[in-house]
């Protein structure tokens, strides 16, 4: 059975298994949005860091891309994409429909924020978030670094994010 995941974050730039295509696709009914405070890859227990999620939102789109995992990887890759993502259970595993820009649709594996999750901090100011985003670093480094990642590679995309492109020059600023 053909297997996807959809990136809307780091995914877009470290996937961490075997890509046999890739399209650029939208989630309805959710946003990317810094929501999830980081205890483990951008921020520990004393300093949380800042990663991304999707939220639920009725009407919104989120803008990312559906890859396809290689065939014959599938069980690897959903164990290794489940020892990555669920590391504190903030994030529900689920799948869902995701618009191709080619016109297909595609069942993908989605990781979306727990909005009940003591890590979830939906509607922080964004100037509160580049505050965060600058000081904190985790296990997998600054949390800078993975923002300044995930927005270049957007961009790359070409996909516009102005909130986070708002605080990529935001951080930069804060960092001097």
């Amino acid at each position: 059975m053909t297997m996807w995941v959809f990136g809307y974050g780091s995914l877009l730039w470290k996937p961490g298994f075997e890509v046999a295509e890739s399209a650029l696709a939208v989630l309805p009914d959710y946003h990317r949005s810094f929501c999830m405070r980081s205890v483990h890859h951008r921020g520990t227990d004393v300093a949380p860091g800042l990663v991304l999620a999707l939220d639920a939102y009725t009407g919104a789109q989120c803008h990312g891309q559906a890859l396809r995992v290689a065939t014959g990887r599938e069980d690897e890759t959903l164990a290794y994409l489940r020892e990555r993502e669920l590391v504190s259970s903030a994030y529900f595993e689920t799948r869902l429909t995701v618009d191709l820009r080619d016109g297909r649709q595609v069942e993908a594996v989605t990781f979306v924020i727990d909005p009940d999750h003591v890590q979830y901090c939906g509607s922080l100011p964004l100037e509160e978030q580049a505050r965060i985003i600058a000081r904190a670093t985790g296990g997998m480094g600054p949390n800078a670094e993975y923002l300044f990642n995930t927005a270049a590679h957007l961009r790359d995309l070409g996909i516009d994010d102005g909130d986070l492109d708002w605080l990529d020059g935001r951080v930069r600023g804060i960092l001097g």
